[in-house]
């Protein structure tokens, strides 16, 4: 979900047609140029890193349209029920369905490549961090502002409090990735220096930080020191994606990164055996906790195991597209994709027959419909809201850049709303909040007119 730069080139604009024959072999010439750049941008790009966040952005949304059940039982009552989450092998499968740490693993890769290039440029560290919080925030504010109007008037005309406190509770659980990940990405140019000095003390200093944070929050029974691992946890499995760009996991054989794979997954066995963890790795997730840095271990491990046949099949047009079609939507699918289940299975229960049993046979062979009707209605809104994923970053000719303190200001106020979701769940109050808190984010972070800083 890192948007700058994109890691998936778009694809050229179409010729437009010859009028002549030298318009024609202008336009020739400008298409097999645009080929040229495409396949050059292509071949510096490490189009798996692209693969792999698509890939965790649709699990996302399969899990939850798998964990979220509504339908009625055989005597005409309606259930609502998790029917994931109620089979024996689901906590084992977690183990693997887990996948932010990757994502932020992978998140790390792109934002540090961002970073680079905007450093050679002459950009510094608070350009970086507006680009970021645009990206982020911007996204964030349409479903926002849709959280306030739906449940302002739910609230109005007097929707059981019970029924609209599961509903909104449900539909913006999604919403605690975006202070983490803002978190971790503003931190990033500070963070590749300290990877550039001390690449490995680096990681130590982090993995001790979380083992400390973790050892006080269990002992002390204090849940909310826990949080002190936004920073550790996730800057770890960041830093793990910055050692990717560099290298250092393409420079081992697939043998070595399998074995290493193996070991992270051992060393989680007997922390859940003691009981000091979970064994469903969901649960290890907010606050996150040790077994998180472990498990991105193994992801990225294995993601670089299977390197080769992954680049081979994204070197096909097909698979490009896909991937492209996904990624350039990326935020717009994951902020949306829960309200839009929510919607369809509230719609499923008044067509006769659309709305079985959840758990039952009919139920899950009815999944693969559910999810084509799902990313159909997403992307069929996208184009509504991508634009706030593209919000503009460059400072016009005759404008400045906000200030630090601005910046610092509204990266602030980005991370707070999706924080008070993340502690308090989705309600009308934080809903309100988040609106006017990103409102002014934009707001902060607007070019201003005047003689560009230096």
């Amino acid at each position: 979900m890192t948007a700058e730069p994109r890691s998936t080139p778009s694809t050229p604009e179409p010729a437009p047609a010859p009028v002549a024959d030298a318009a024609a072999a202008r336009s020739g010439g400008q298409t097999a140029a645009r080929d040229a750049g495409l396949t050059a941008a292509l071949a510096s790009r490490d189009l798996v890193v692209d693969l792999a966040r698509v890939a965790c952005i649709l699990l996302v949304v399969v899990i939850h349209l798998l964990m979220i059940g509504v339908g009625y039982a055989p005597d005409g009552s309606l259930v609502v029920s998790r029917p994931l989450e109620a089979q024996p092998w689901f906590a084992a499968a977690t183990w693997f369905g887990q996948i932010m740490p990757l994502f932020f693993a992978v998140g790390g890769f792109t934002a540090l490549a961002a970073w680079r290039s905007l450093a050679r440029r002459g950009g510094v560290a608070t350009a970086f961090v507006r680009g970021r919080v645009l990206r982020l925030a911007g996204p964030a504010l349409p479903l926002f502002v849709f959280f306030s109007i739906v449940l302002g008037v739910a609230t109005l005309i007097g929707v059981d409090p019970a029924l609209l406190d599961t509903i909104a509770t449900g539909t913006g659980s999604p919403l605690w990735f975006l202070a983490a990940f803002l978190i971790a990405q503003c931190a990033v140019p500070w963070m590749s220096q300290l990877h550039e000095r001390a690449p490995r003390m680096t990681l130590v200093v982090l993995a001790a930080g979380a083992v400390v944070v973790d050892v006080l929050r269990i002992t002390s029974g204090i849940a909310e020191i826990g949080l002190a691992n936004l920073f550790f946890v996730w800057l770890f499995v960041q830093q793990l994606g910055f050692w990717h760009s560099d290298g250092w996991f393409r420079r081992r054989r697939p043998a070595v990164l399998v074995g290493l794979a193996a070991a992270a997954y051992l060393q989680i066995w007997p922390l859940v055996a003691l009981g000091w963890y979970s064994p469903d790795m969901l649960v290890n997730l907010n606050p996150p906790t040790v077994p998180l840095m472990l498990l991105g271990i193994a992801q990225i491990s294995l993601m670089s195991a299977l390197h080769r046949p992954l680049s081979a099949l994204m070197r096909r047009r097909p698979a490009q597209a896909v991937v492209h079609l996904v990624g350039s939507r990326a935020m717009t699918v994951y902020l949306w994709h829960l309200p839009v289940i929510i919607i369809v299975e509230g719609l499923s229960l008044l067509i006769p027959g659309a709305a079985p049993e959840p758990g039952s046979a009919g139920w899950w062979a009815s999944r693969p419909l559910a999810l084509i009707v799902v990313l159909g209605i997403v992307f069929a809104i996208a184009p509504l809201l991508v634009r706030f994923e593209r919000l503009p970053t460059a400072i016009p000719e005759g404008f400045r850049a906000p200030s630090p303190i601005a910046t610092a200001a509204a990266a602030v106020l980005a991370i707070v709303p999706p924080f008070l979701v993340m502690q308090w769940f989705l309600d009308l109050p934080i809903a309100l909040i988040g609106t006017a808190s990103l409102v002014v984010v934009l707001l902060l972070l607007r070019p201003r007119r005047g003689a560009l800083r230096a």
